[in-house]
């Protein structure tokens, strides 16, 4: 058992993240839902889930918190797919357009998604003490910035929703 965020409640798609986010849970099983969720998901798009894409959203998911590109670079070339960047940023690109992966801007480093599958505004809440992460749905924050840019007759193209501070093992002095 590991403390890193836990998926959604169920593993299901919705709710339940924000309460589980920081629980201790299986990762492994984590890990492989979520790997065949995202298997699922490029199959129904049409798009290749090729060897070193899907080797770099392992890795996401294996490390279950936000890394940063070179980071990820660093075990593919270890796993023998290379040592260029371009290696890891193609792979890293290509899982954020699918929505299997976020980048996470505070950081300058990418999270595998908890909540794959379709068009959300996550927020991120990360733990300042021991670096784990969790994504819980943002909706309703989202409205609230579309709202008030609105008033200002701005329109928001793009936001990320990111937040600081510390999780519950690290504040109980568990991490």
């Amino acid at each position: 058992m590991s403390r890193e965020p836990a998926p959604p409640a169920g593993g299901t798609e919705t709710g339940g993240a924000a309460s589980l986010a920081f629980a201790a849970h299986d990762h492994a099983r984590c890990a492989g839902g979520a790997l065949r969720r995202a298997e699922a998901l490029v199959a129904e798009r049409g798009v290749r889930l090729t060897p070193v894409r899907r080797r770099a959203l392992e890795i996401l998911l294996e490390a279950h918190r936000a890394m940063g590109a070179y980071e990820v670079l660093e075990r593919l070339a270890a796993d023998g797919f290379g040592r260029q960047p371009p290696v890891a940023y193609r792979a890293l690109d290509f899982l954020v357009e699918q929505g299997l992966a976020h980048r996470i801007r505070r950081l300058n480093a990418f999270a595998a998604c908890t909540l794959p599958g379709g068009a959300h505004s996550p927020a991120f809440f990360i733990c300042t003490g021991c670096g784990a992460i969790a994504e819980a749905p943002g909706e309703a924050i989202r409205a609230s910035v579309e709202a008030a840019a609105a008033a200002l007759g701005f329109t928001v193209e793009r936001a990320s929703i990111e937040a600081a501070g510390t999780c519950p093992a690290c504040r109980e002095g568990r991490a």
